[in-house]
């Protein structure tokens, strides 16, 4: 019986892995076009503002989400409305011709993203919860694939529909917002075929939050997310930076695909030996190399450079996602994972939303390299706060735990 639920597990993992990888190729078709696109319409402090408030709308919604699939069971239903969301962003895409349509577009797609990512998150833990890194990283490794070929994608429509490259060609960009909606389909089907472990549980024993309680050592590494994520705005100014540096959209799209295709290569194995050798051994490090690169992308504008450090930003994405997801797992309440995993999101947004703003503004008043090197003290403060919390001792039974 064990034998057979490891194994349901694992197609589990793979399924959701699968759904992952078709929603994101759908999502990485269209994302960096987007923030190219929007250039069109918008000043780099309202690409700030568009950015910070979609990320808060899903920030906000994680944790409810969160919380919902673990009292009334039902994560696979609230993934699937999250999922749905990415058909509703493209068609919006397609229609929208000012800022305010793509602010519209963005929100919807962020308010999915609120809703799918803890009880999704919860369904990977629940069926991996022998090897809590090797889960997430085998997930993250699909997502990742998935994100890649969706820019190989944009970047090889691009090419093909649009004569001058120097030029933003809005015609083309609406052909592939309209292309990207059926590999979102295809995921949609995938989810279909995940099963979600269902408890016994009667009405008035449903799960609450009442009475919950914190490992300390989780409450205190939350705070240093949250921190960590005041400097880390959204990826949609690592673009700008490429192009205020006067590179075309395909070398954009190249830079793009090359840091998600690291990231692919490294996830699966940087969560699997987060399962040996300890989180706080690679959280740390991670935190410590994206304050390096965010210091990097500051002041380096060549090609060779900017590959580079494109390149190790990945890496950074592919040490970080499987460790700390199975550290925030790991302390979590049993019947709370939902829930935790949820607030685990929401700290991030918040600091995103805050991040994206400030960014925005730096941007404009100090000029292009100010939000980089703000990032890169950041990223320099959370590995040192992320160390003292996650190798402290604390006096709770949770804390013999392997991290």
């Amino acid at each position: 019986m064990e034998q057979q639920q490891i194994k349901r597990g694992i197609i589990n993992i793979i399924f959701l892995g699968l759904v992952s990888f078709f929603i994101d190729l759908s999502t990485e078709m269209v994302y960096p076009l987007v923030t190219l696109y929007l250039q069109t319409f918008a000043s780099v402090p309202i690409v700030g503002v568009i950015e910070g408030f979609a990320e808060s709308t899903a920030a906000l919604l994680k944790v409810y989400s969160g919380y919902l699939g673990d009292k009334y069971q039902n994560k696979k239903t609230l993934a699937f409305f999250g999922y749905s969301s990415a058909i509703a962003y493209k068609n919006i895409l397609f229609f929208s011709g000012s800022w305010v349509g793509i602010m519209i577009a963005r929100l919807v797609d962020r308010f999915g993203k609120g809703i799918r990512t803890a009880p999704r998150d919860a369904l990977v833990a629940e069926s991996g919860e022998a090897a809590l890194g090797k889960s997430f990283g085998l997930h993250k490794m699909l997502d990742m694939l998935g994100a890649g070929l969706g820019i190989l994608i944009a970047y090889l429509l691009y090419q093909q529909l649009v004569k001058d490259n120097m030029l933003i060609d809005i015609k083309a960009f609406k052909t592939i917002f309209l292309l990207s909606i059926i590999p979102a389909v295809l995921g949609l089907v995938f989810l279909s075929l995940v099963r979600e472990r269902k408890k016994n549980t009667k009405w008035g024993n449903r799960f609450t939050l009442k009475g919950l309680k914190l490992n300390p050592r989780l409450k205190w590494y939350l705070v240093v997310i949250l921190l960590f994520s005041l400097g880390n705005s959204s990826n949609a100014f690592l673009l700008l930076k490429a192009t205020d540096a006067g590179y075309t959209t395909s070398f954009v799209l190249l830079l793009y695909l090359v840091y998600h295709l690291v990231s692919t290569i490294f996830a699966f194995p940087m969560g699997k030996w987060s399962d040996r050798i300890g989180r706080h051994k690679l959280v740390v490090p991670g935190y410590l190399l994206y304050g390096f690169l965010y210091f990097g992308f500051a002041f380096l504008t060549s090609k060779v450079s900017l590959m580079v450090l494109f390149g190790a930003y990945g890496l950074y994405q592919a040490i970080i996602s499987g460790a700390e997801k199975a550290f925030i797992t790991e302390f979590a309440p049993k019947d709370a994972k939902g829930t935790i995993i949820g607030l685990y999101g929401t700290c991030q947004g918040v600091g995103i939303l805050v991040a994206s703003l400030l960014a925005g503004g730096l941007w404009t008043w100090l000029g292009a390299r100010a939000p980089f090197v703000f990032a890169s003290i950041m990223g320099l403060a959370a590995a040192v706060l992320a160390f003292l919390v996650m190798t402290h001792q604390f006096q709770d039974s949770n804390s013999l735990k392997k991290v």
